[in-house]
């Protein structure tokens, strides 16, 4: 979905120093999200994700989407706490979509040897 959200967003960076700042989640899903923050991360770090009505939960950061002017675009899936992540935006998403977890989009498809790519 196309939702934004300020989050706060806790953890280490790529220089293992410690952080806590704001960030913009975009392009909501309930498996996790894309954060824009201003801080260099590693892909396959869990970080914490605070929302404004103050609940946290864990994510691992899954792909660097972008890096532009000093702010990343990282995509995130939320792990473990299923309870809190379900409802982490506060709202109601369809469940019969081809909504995947973020990991899952981020897999180049391929096709299968010997397949024609002509259809």
């Amino acid at each position: 979905m196309f939702l934004n959200a300020p989050v706060g967003i806790s953890g280490e960076d790529r220089l293992k120093c410690s952080f806590t700042m704001p960030a913009k989640a975009i392009n909501l899903n309930k498996y996790g999200a894309a954060v824009q923050i201003s801080r260099d991360l590693v892909v396959g770090s869990v970080i914490l994700v605070k929302n404004k009505r103050g609940l946290q939960v864990s994510a691992r950061i899954v792909s660097q989407l972008t890096a532009t002017q000093g702010v990343s675009t990282y995509g995130i899936e939320f792990v473990g706490q299923q309870d809190k992540a379900s409802n982490f935006w506060g709202i109601s998403f369809p469940s019969n979509t081809d909504e995947r977890p973020v990991s899952r989009l981020l897999t180049p498809q391929r096709p299968m040897l010997g397949a024609s790519l002509e259809s």
